[in-house]
């Protein structure tokens, strides 16, 4: 084993494992960037370079920083009054193994490991931007209508109500009183 795979295995886990730990929410979205960057230098490892410059591009340079703008512009930090973990623990402990068993069966019944070569599509990059730009044009173009209304709501959520703007918020105990 390498030292650049081990090195990108702590890096995916290490940010995984924050994103769920960490208590601030910004810091979680920010751990969720690196593991995302864990996986993209592990595709670059891997010689999938088309696969690990869209993981760089879709996910940390889109996806990632939607989701540090959607946090920043909505003030969502939470409430101090909720925990952090709900339910049983015994629960989720039971969810993890399940889906653990799940993917060991898949890998272990993996025509991977039998020796049988998945083939490989030899589709060069200029091969995909050819078929992005002709046959799924649509598709490339309601991805990118869906990310802006998703930019767009984000602003919207994070746009003070007419109430809080006047400084006229009504309190129903005030009214009932009078």
């Amino acid at each position: 084993m390498s030292v650049t795979l081990c090195i990108l295995a702590i890096l995916i886990l290490g940010g995984a494992g924050a994103a769920m730990a960490l208590p601030r929410l910004i810091h979680c979205a920010l751990a969720l960037a690196l593991s995302m960057a864990g996986l993209a230098g592990l595709y670059l490892q891997m010689n999938a370079q088309f696969v690990g410059f869209a993981q760089a591009l879709v996910y940390i340079g889109a996806v990632a920083i939607l989701i540090v703008f959607a946090i920043l512009l909505t003030g969502g930090e939470g409430t101090a009054e909720v925990g952090r973990f709900y339910g049983s623990w015994r629960m989720g402990v039971g969810i993890a193994l399940g889906v653990l068993g799940v993917l060991g069966l898949a890998v272990l019944s993996s025509r991977a490991l039998a020796g049988q070569a998945v083939p490989v599509p030899e589709a060069q990059v200029r091969e995909i931007g050819d078929l992005l730009m002709t046959d799924y044009v649509l598709a490339l173009e309601v991805i990118g209508l869906l990310l802006t209304a998703a930019l767009l709501g984000a602003v919207i959520l994070a746009m003070p109500s007419a109430s809080a703007r006047t400084g006229s918020a009504t309190h129903p105990a005030k009214d009932q009183d009078a």
